[in-house]
């Protein structure tokens, strides 16, 4: 099943909510006037967008209305897609494509663990050398939770026992990895909240090891859940200001209206959206695809 097919049953809430909104909104003012601008502002604001990009998206939806001369509301709508698309930055792809260390971090329940194993699975599957590190030393849960999946996939994992330096599990890890050759290291970490200054200065000590020790490029992910919605846009600012992130995974897409939320972190902080989650199965963690996202958001104007 096609990334737009799963989203439209994933993202339904968020389509149907916002076509709601603007069949309202076609009723009151099928013209392209201030009523219908404002109109459409707060429409996308209430997908979850943020008042920003909101903000950000009408405008640039203006200046093309003014350059091609749309008057209906429905040819604005029709070029939507592609604005909405254009907000995202490339770059996903090479993340977890390319050789390298990828920690993930992220604060508790957001998926994390389920989402590193998944993607071993799928590595492993492409015929690639990958090696797991449990780095999450807080909860044992994510520890045996992450071996299975390192069972799952037929690949190693370098784990401790509960209450271990997480840091010296990430040093192991990398150790192991030059050993056996793995081209995809893949860290866990353990949940953090963005609002815990200690707990964020303890993960940076973690980042510095295994940017001290790594023999690849190392690259950080952060897995946010979607039904979080704006705390996941807080959540992605703190950890970028601790960290530098390089790239977004976004979860729990599957039955939320807060789809917007991937439009909201792509604009903020022009970071890639690297995978989606749209379910608990190990094909619904997909590869990102900005218009097909945008379509499966917010529906096709101009063909519907």
């Amino acid at each position: 099943m096609g990334l737009f097919s799963r989203f439209t049953e994933g993202l339904q809430k968020s389509r149907e909510s916002f076509r709601e909104d603007v069949n309202l909104l076609l009723n009151r003012a099928p013209k392209v006037d201030e009523e219908f601008w404002d109109g459409l502002e707060e429409a996308l604001i209430m997908s979850d967008m943020g008042g920003y990009s909101a903000s950000t998206i009408v405008d640039k939806l203006r200046n093309e209305a003014v350059r091609k001369g749309y008057r209906d509301a429905r040819d604005v709508l029709a070029a939507l897609n592609d604005q909405i698309a254009g907000e995202f930055v490339d770059g996903g792809d090479a993340i977890l494509g390319e050789d390298g260390i990828v920690l993930f971090v992220g604060v508790n329940g957001s998926g994390k663990t389920t989402t590193v194993g998944k993607i071993a699975k799928q590595a492993k599957d492409a015929g690639r050398t990958v090696i797991l590190g449990s780095g999450d030393t807080f909860r044992a849960a994510a520890i045996e939770q992450l071996e299975v999946w390192a069972e799952r996939a037929d690949v190693e994992i370098v784990a401790r026992e509960r209450g271990s330096d997480p840091a010296s599990v990430c040093y192991e890890t990398i150790e192991r990895g030059e050993q056996v050759g793995a081209n995809l290291v893949l860290i866990d970490t353990a949940g953090r909240l963005h609002t815990s200054a200690d707990l964020m200065r303890e993960l940076e000590k973690v980042v510095n090891v295994v940017r001290k020790r790594a023999n690849m490029p190392v690259r950080l992910v952060l897995v946010i859940d979607a039904t979080t919605g704006q705390n996941g846009l807080q959540q992605a600012r703190e950890f970028n200001g601790a960290l530098d992130l390089d790239g977004v995974i976004i979860t729990k897409l599957d039955g939320t209206a807060k789809g917007g939320i991937a439009v909201a972190v792509a604009h903020y902080l022009k970071l890639p959206i690297v995978k989606l989650g749209v379910g608990e199965q190990l094909d619904d963690l997909k590869d990102f695809d900005a218009k097909e996202y945008a379509a499966a958001l917010i529906g096709d104007f101009g063909t519907e």
